[in-house]
């Protein structure tokens, strides 16, 4: 809430502390920190107002008696002339790297911050693992706001402490990147490996480095760079919010006026909502700019100047009109907020020219109406359109969701720009001023004022002689007689006698008469002879239309390779007994002519209907998104794969159709979408229990490992997800989207391909080296896996705001935690200590790095059926002993297999050491098996 000071005793005020100044200035010299009474544009006229490129206002300064307080000195350091001047706080040793300035209109920006750099770099020591790096305000007038670091090293931890509760909390972990790996390459991506981001805001803070010791597994020290040896902190933004800490409010300060610091008339003070630091704020009141720390600081607006205008402006971007008072070019526009850039005169690419104006692109500029028409340059949309120009007055206003938004020349009504001749826009001898008002959701706000033309004439009012009058009598229809035009108005008068007002003439014609039936027969005529000609065009038309159609549908089938697609099913007999060539008549009616409410979804490569054939299949119709060369071999390739499978878990292709520019193929509907949207959905009301969710896996995993070794050839399928295995509507998997699947012959072991996938779930050392192979499908299968036991999407967001990878933390969390504390809370309540184990050490097997080191599709299919019978046996044995006991003890057995549930559950939070037993008689099973046939 603003505190305000009456005007008049708030002049009052500053010309007393103004005559106060002058006082002691007679007498001896003060100190620094008390030359800052009562300062004015007069007494700090000597002091320094920039350091280099940077500038900065009172409070702060250099040299005495140009700053307020200690805190608010500022050193501006010559000593190296090899570069530009550098500027540092009070303490010599905080940069400071930005303008800083005291808010500009009041109610528009009350923010004081100022952007400083810190970076600090520790070198690494043998035997030491442990390091601390702690920051304080340089000040009891600065509070942290918000600070963004990026820290570059190998294998540690990184901490925040909390020295009143003698804690850490943890914000996130450096992994140990390739050998090649530089300091700046890992900071430009900066995603755990070489490299780590974190944000701290509110107060001091200290933190801490534990190294994890990887002595042992660091490259030889003549391959290390930097990252190995060293570790690096480096702010990307730092930014602190300052105040006047004399008083803890602006009550206190308004209570002990002699050292008040909202000084000048007009300014108001504002309060401090951080509780991290003491104080207050001072800025201008409503429609006043300025420095409000010094008595003279504040004042109206007073910055248009309409006599800036050079000659020789451009006046145009492109095909958008650029006229005065906005302009491109210094000394073309009457004011900053006007100052535009023409970023591409081809594409009439125009945006505002302050810091910040490049979120909008300007579509016109209308000077009558006021206007000024733009779009915003991404999805990010403001909640009021703003200007930003530092001491300038928001003259744009409008909702962010408009198109367009209303501007005014000068934050000052009609009365106020009057009084001063030399400042007013409305130069041209015909105009007049206007107010400008908008009227948002809380209130009514007055912008300023504008000019425009008088009626009867146009132009533009911001220039001499701008408005100019308009010729009415060349607007039709205008009069019914003979129109005179006169300065700024028109009249009119009647046609003479035997004449009539001819309206496409525009003037007075004599009347000809002629024989009414003379007139019926010309009239009839020529009605039935155009009506026949326009009969014979559309029949010509439509025949036309209809020979270009089939013309374009041919055209399509012979780019779409239809050609050599019929001679691929012709040549396969078990793929032409099932996979049809469809005409686009037959898709057109079994979608009801692609009606977008029979859009079901979007796959790898397209949008995907739902759609009823003549013989009342219900089928999955996929239409790409794109036309290129590539897509178009995608597509063939998808068929070719599709032609030759036939197993129950993998969707059924019918058939595909040629005739459109964009391919379509016709797949079984699978009603119940994709085993992501069942995991992750929070609207959807279906929910797997964890039989379910075995038996999905094991389907999935069977249908893998079909493509793997029991196809006619080795099919990679290269996008394996959850959002790739669909569910039917018996929850049966089908595993769908082979557009990116490589054929292989049965001899080969991998190819070389362009990487393709999906992040999350794509194999590392297929990303690295580009090679493809079986176990590039197991690693994606591993995060499946993961995903069924975590319920959590494979890129998430953690507490903290932090994205992660969900293989990397099952990895990282499965060796520092118990399992039970990992694993989705419904999946410790339905399956055993042992199951979730099992399928969590094939996760883990899944999801080595190295691909040799991963078992194969075939063997993780038999282990995850061994669990699930071990699963069912247990059921079946459970079964039979409620079927023996006696009705009088069930309760009691009800009651003891509780308890036993219980106890598998607690048992599945075992120690880190069990799981690593377990994962490597897991790991001794898989490799006793590898001599199964593919």
């Amino acid at each position: 809430m603003k505190m305000r000071v009456p005007d008049a005793l708030h002049c009052v005020l500053a010309l007393l502390f103004l005559w106060m100044a002058m006082v002691q200035a007679s007498g001896p010299q003060r100190s620094r920190a008390a030359n800052a009474t009562a300062p004015s544009a007069a007494t700090l006229a000597a002091c320094p107002k920039g350091c280099g490129d940077l500038r900065f206002e009172y409070p702060f300064g250099v040299g005495g008696g140009c700053f307020r307080q200690p805190d608010f000195e500022l050193i501006c350091d010559h000593h190296d002339k090899t570069m530009p001047p550098r500027l540092f706080l009070h303490d010599g040793t905080t940069e400071v790297i930005d303008d800083i300035i005291t808010p500009g209109f009041g109610s528009y920006n009350h923010y004081q911050d100022v952007d400083i750099q810190f970076s600090h770099v520790i070198t690494l020591k043998p035997g030491l693992n442990e390091y601390t790096v702690p920051w304080k305000a340089p000040g009891r007038s600065f509070s942290l706001d918000t600070a963004y670091f990026n820290i570059t090293g190998c294998d540690f931890d990184i901490y925040q402490l909390d020295r009143d509760l003698n804690t850490g909390q943890r914000l996130c972990t450096v992994r140990c990147p390739n050998e090649q790996i530089t300091d700046l390459m890992a900071r430009e991506s900066c995603n755990g490996t070489g490299c780590c981001s974190i944000m701290m805001e509110g107060s001091d803070f200290e933190l801490k480095f534990i190294r994890h010791g990887v002595e042992k597994d660091q490259p030889p020290r003549h391959k290390r760079s930097t990252l190995w040896n060293r570790i690096n902190v480096t702010s990307w933004h730092f930014g602190l919010t300052w105040t006047i800490a004399d008083e803890s409010s602006c009550s206190a300060a308004l209570d002990n006026m002699t050292n008040y610091a909202c000084v000048s008339c007009h300014s108001v003070c504002m309060p401090n909502n951080l509780r991290s630091i003491i104080g207050y704020m001072c800025a201008c009141d409503e429609g006043y700019a300025g420095n409000a720390y010094i008595t003279d600081g504040c004042h109206r607006d007073k910055g248009y100047n309409p006599v800036q205008q050079k000659s020789n402006c451009t006046r145009n971007c492109g095909n958008i009109s650029v006229p005065f008072p906005f302009g491109l070019e210094e000394g073309c526009f009457a004011r900053e907020s006007f100052h535009l850039k023409c970023t591409d005169m081809t594409s009439s690419t125009l945006q505002f020219g302050y810091e910040g104006g490049d979120r909008q692109y300007i579509t016109y500029i209308s000077i009558s109406e006021g206007h000024v028409g733009f779009e915003y340059t991404s999805n990010y949309m403001e909640p009021f359109f703003r200007s930003l120009v530092d001491n300038e007055p928001n003259l744009y206003r409008g909702l962010g969701q408009s198109a367009s938004v209303q501007w005014a020349v000068a934050n000052l009504t009609c009365q106020e720009a009057r009084l001063n001749s030399s400042g007013y826009a409305c130069v041209s001898v015909n105009s007049i001023c206007l107010g400008v008002s908008s009227t948002n959701e809380y209130r009514n706000v007055y912008i300023g004022y504008r000019c425009m033309c008088k009626d009867g004439f146009q132009g533009n009012p911001y220039i001499p002689s701008g408005c100019e009058d308009i010729d009415e009598c060349e607007t039709p229809g205008i009069c019914k007689g003979v129109c005179h035009n006169t300065i700024g108005s028109h009249n009119c008068t009647a046609c003479p006698r035997k004449t009539e007002y001819d309206f496409l003439a525009m003037k007075c014609t004599s009347t000809k008469r002629q024989s009414l039936l003379l007139g019926i027969v010309i009239g009839l005529s020529v009605g039935f002879g155009i009506l026949l000609l326009i009969i014979i065009a559309i029949f010509l038309i439509r025949r036309w239309k209809l020979d270009i159609k089939k013309q374009l549908r041919r055209k399509y089938f012979k780019k779409n390779q239809g050609l050599l697609l019929e001679q691929l099913i012709s040549s396969d007999e078990n793929a032409s007994d099932k996979t049809k060539i469809f005409s686009l008549a037959e898709l057109q009616k079994a979608t009801n002519n692609f009606d977008h409410t029979r859009i079901v979804g979007r796959g790898g490569h397209g949008m995907v209907y739902k759609g009823i054939l003549s013989d009342q299949r219900v089928v999955a119709i996929k239409k790409s998104k794109v036309t290129a060369q590539i897509e178009i071999s995608q597509f063939i390739n998808e068929v070719a794969i599709l032609s030759q499978i036939n197993q129950r878990n993998i969707v059924k292709l019918f058939g595909c159709c040629l005739e459109t520019e964009v391919p379509l193929l016709v797949y079984d509907f699978i009603p119940n979408g994709s085993l992501f949207g069942v995991l992750h959905n929070p609207n959807n009301n279906s929910s797997l229990s964890w039989d379910d969710c075995l038996r999905i896996a094991i389907e999935a995993a069977g249908a893998l490992s079909y493509l793997h070794s029991a196809a006619s050839v080795s099919i990679f399928h290269r996008d394996v997800k959850s959002t790739n295995i669909l569910l039917d509507g018996n929850y049966t998997t089908k595993v769908s989207d082979f557009g990116a699947s490589r054929l292989v012959p049965i001899d080969q072991t991998h190819v070389m391909t362009n990487i393709q996938g999906t992040f999350g779930y794509l194999d590392p050392e297929y990303y690295h080296t580009g090679i493809l192979n079986e176990k590039s499908d197991v690693y994606s299968f591993g995060t499946v896996l993961v995903e069924l036991l975590l319920r959590k999407e494979p890129i998430f967001t953690t507490d903290s705001g932090l994205k992660q990878n969900l293989s990397n933390y099952f990895l990282w969390e499965i060796r520092e935690k118990p399992l039970a504390e990992i694993v989705a809370a419904q999946v410790l309540k339905e399956a055993t200590k042992e199951e979730i184990s099992g399928v969590a050490c094939v996760a883990e097997i899944c999801l080595r790095l190295r691909g040799e080191e991963r078992p194969t599709m075939k063997q993780v299919e038999m282990k995850l059926q061994h669990l699930r019978l071990e699963r069912l046996r247990m059921c079946e044995l459970a079964a039979k002993d409620e079927d023996i006991q006696p009705l009088s003890t069930v309760q009691s057995q009800v009651g003891h297999r509780s308890l036993a549930t219980a106890a598998r559950k607690v048992g599945s939070s075992n120690s880190s050491s069990e799981r690593s037993q377990n994962c490597y008689s897991l790991e001794q099973e898989f490799m006793s098996s590898a001599t199964l046939p593919r």
